[in-house]
């Protein structure tokens, strides 16, 4: 195998050659005894101004050095392996020098955020340790800065990767808090269903973050979380031990209260509450069952084949609601087909927040009907089906609702927010209801009559002469082929690393779709085949950039693209 002083001889060499000619890179180096790592070119850039060449270190794990207490069990190494790209980052820009031609000079990678995602950038297993990130080779013009490239690779580079992927004695209290916190709420949110919850917000957590566009805790002036003593409930975690918080118990949940007064808080955390965060984020203690869905109206999305009948009746045009499809969907019939597709890939709760539904879905008050007749109106406002889709399909919500009161005929459980401080109010609530008597109607068992077997011919990723492309604009743009598939709506998106992923296993799918396997059949493919070869098995070649995503965000990508075609199929019960 090539070692590093070959390198530097190459880069020598190669000093005002054709930018082209750095393609004698690929393959891999071994380092010396200073640098006891193997450096490897999986790609090297065709131009400077191209994206730039990716490569990865792979470290022995005798020599990483990392205690085998931060390896296992698998949410500590997750824990460890964001710890490691975040600590390679801040290396990264302690050594950062730019120069030469468009990305000369540039080491970077994936940069994780506050979940706690498994990502494809750092590898850890028994045997070795591995950083996956991009350089930018030196070039003046499209001419090689050999020196500059000895630098880079020779020089910079061994400095991050030492300091960073090496174990320092310094770092056993930092790396032992973020491990440790990681194994707890892994813990926390396995004890949810035996214990009735759907969700858990742990004493003393910090809801609030910093801004609108900044996932960070909000400082100081956040106001700690403290659950009522009606539902305060205590779990046991492996490190922290006895744990208490507001427990959410399995049916309905309203989350009432003032504006401003931490309702949609307290929600966007628990719709964040299924990923794992970061230590010191706030939000450690807080988690949510791992199917929990957010859900929203959606103006303007495709909708293709989905069973609406639970929700809408018939309609004045010939739109099938067994099967309804149209390209511009109202904001009351996206709001349905995002409850029928969320069940359809698997979840368990539903996350409803007024403020981004569709008024005439949620709610239909006596004095409309009085007005519109019943035969006139096909839409079933949600009010009308939350408690049947529990009872009949095991699906919780938890439903922030400020402006009606009709939905505390159907709670189990009424939480109010005050300065954001909870109360349980479900007494008072269940006391109002009875006295003003219920003005719902009942309607028979929620039930969807098909499933949809999506066709991969429908999905098309060629782009010029490219056979399979795709493109991410942050992690709620992607475009696959030559489509644009919109993902603002799909709330618990939060990494453009998963829009990536997600990316790949739209292609990695296609070769299920054979318009006989339904779509939950297809997701779970997908999930075993990451189960056995992790990220890697998505994608042709290793790549760096990947971070992991859920079912439901994967179906979400699928169900959004604007050429899908499905094929449905007749069931008595999905």
């Amino acid at each position: 195998m090539k070692d590093f002083a070959a390198l530097r001889t190459l880069l020598e060499r190669l000093d005002g050659s054709s930018y082209r000619a750095y393609g004698e890179l690929r393959g891999d180096w071994q380092g010396t005894d200073d640098t006891p790592y193997l450096l490897g070119f999986d790609h090297v850039q065709g131009d400077p101004f191209a994206a730039p060449s990716r490569v990865h270190v792979r470290l022995p794990q005798q020599l990483s050095g990392f205690p085998q207490t931060a390896l296992h069990p698998e949410p500590r190494r997750r824990a460890l392996s964001c710890w490691l790209a975040d600590r390679f980052a801040r290396c990264v820009d302690e050594h950062a020098q730019r120069l030469g031609s468009g990305h000369s000079g540039l080491i970077d990678i994936d940069r994780p955020g506050q979940q706690l995602l498994q990502r494809s950038c750092i590898q850890i297993d028994d045997e070795y340790l591995e950083a996956r990130f991009v350089v930018g080779l030196p070039a003046a013009g499209r001419r090689i800065l050999g020196d500059a490239a000895i630098d880079l690779l020779c020089t910079r580079l061994p400095a991050v990767v030492m300091r960073s992927l090496c174990f320092d004695e310094s770092q056993t209290a930092e790396i032992d808090a973020c491990t440790r916190s990681a194994e707890d709420t892994d813990a926390l949110r396995r004890q949810l269903h035996a214990r009735g919850l759907v969700a858990f917000i742990g004493d003393d957590a910090v809801l609030p973050r910093h801004s609108g566009v900044d996932d960070r805790p909000m400082a100081d002036t956040a106001i700690p979380f403290s659950a009522p003593d009606s539902l305060r409930v205590q779990l046991q975690t492996p490190n922290a031990g006895t744990v208490t918080g507001l427990g959410i118990p399995t049916g309905i949940t309203l989350i009432v209260g003032g504006g401003f007064h931490g309702k949609s808080t307290l929600l966007d955390a628990l719709a964040r509450g299924v990923y794992d965060h970061r230590h010191g984020d706030g939000r450690e203690r807080v988690v949510t069952d791992a199917s929990a869905v957010t859900i929203r109206a959606e103006s303007g999305r495709r909708t293709v084949g989905v069973d609406l009948s639970p929700f809408i009746g018939e309609l004045p045009c010939d739109g099938d609601p067994n099967a309804f499809c149209t390209d511009d969907a109202s904001g009351s019939t996206s709001q349905a087909a995002n409850i029928v597709e969320a069940i359809e890939a698997g979840a368990h709760v539903l996350l409803v927040d007024e403020d981004t539904s569709a008024t005439n879905f949620m709610i239909r008050d006596e004095r409309m009907q009085q007005l519109i007749a019943t035969a006139n109106e096909p839409i079933t406002p949600f009010v009308d089906r939350i408690r049947a889709l529990y009872d009949d399909y095991a699906v919780s919500t938890i439903l922030v609702m400020g402006g009606s009161g009709d939905y505390f005929d159907v709670a189990d459980t009424v939480i109010a927010m005050e300065s954001y401080r909870p109360r349980d109010v479900t007494d008072r609530a269940h006391a109002i209801a009875a006295a003003s008597g219920s003005r719902r109607r009942t309607l028979p068992a929620f039930a969807l009559h098909s499933a949809r077997a999506p066709l991969a011919q429908s999905i098309d990723p060629r782009q010029g002469r490219r056979m399979q492309s795709y493109k991410v604009r942050g992690h709620a743009q992607l475009q696959l082929g030559t489509c644009d598939i919109d993902l603002s709506a799909v709330a618990q998106l939060v990494d453009a690393g998963q829009t990536r992923a997600i990316a790949a296993a739209i292609l990695f799918a296609r070769q299920y779709m054979d318009g006989h396997r339904f779509l939950a059949d297809i997701l779970a493919l997908v999930e075993t085949a990451i189960a056995t070869g992790g990220l890697d098995s998505l994608t042709p070649f290793p790549c760096g950039d990947l971070a992991m995503f859920r079912r439901h965000e994967l179906a979400a990508a699928i169900n959004r693209h604007r050429t899908l075609e499905v094929t449905t199929r007749k069931l008595e019960l999905l």
